[in-house]
């Protein structure tokens, strides 16, 4: 059994790693990353570090990024992850919340890779990343106490802001 485990762990851990090398430099616009085993003589306990260097910083542990490096590092190895392993839909919630607005716009145009593939439900108050959604889901309340729920499809929206929605 623990030799088909270390087997199927390194098969899969390479897959991650190669597309996190490539995924890093896509999403950020340069620099380069790779995830490396602690102790890759035991694969059945070892520790899995992610080293990163973004355009114009110098290669350092994850730890030693900033709020919104170390978010969009964790975005892309999530990317990463799904190339290797896609899932039929997936749930973020405000992973792009401590991102600068360049980062924001890249991680929505990011997302459109996986169109045909993953449907990610995002949670956000980033308009960066609304403004690459298909549709929107909302909450208002108009009325103290009384929630209502709004969806747009940003394809019924013509280019003067109305809604033109065809019943």
């Amino acid at each position: 059994m623990d030799e088909e485990v270390k087997k199927r762990f390194s098969e899969v851990f390479e897959a991650i790693r190669e597309k996190f090398s490539d995924v890093f430099p896509k999403m950020f616009g340069g620099g380069y990353a790779e995830l490396r085993l602690s102790d890759p003589s035991d694969l059945l306990n070892t520790g899995i570090e992610i080293i990163a260097q973004p355009p114009g910083k110098k290669l350092q542990n994850l730890s030693l990024l900033s709020g919104g490096e170390r978010a969009f590092t964790a975005i892309a190895l999530l990317f990463s992850i799904i190339q290797v392993r896609p899932v039929p839909f997936c749930i973020l919630d405000e992973v792009e919340a401590a991102l600068d607005e360049a980062n924001v716009a890249r991680f929505g145009r990011y997302l459109n890779q996986f169109e045909g593939d993953t449907q990610f439900i995002v949670i956000t108050h980033r308009k960066g990343t609304m403004e690459e959604a298909d549709v929107l889901y909302g909450v208002t309340m108009q009325e103290s106490g009384v929630s209502r729920i709004v969806s747009v499809r940003l394809e019924e929206i013509a280019e003067t802001g109305e809604i033109t929605t065809t019943s």
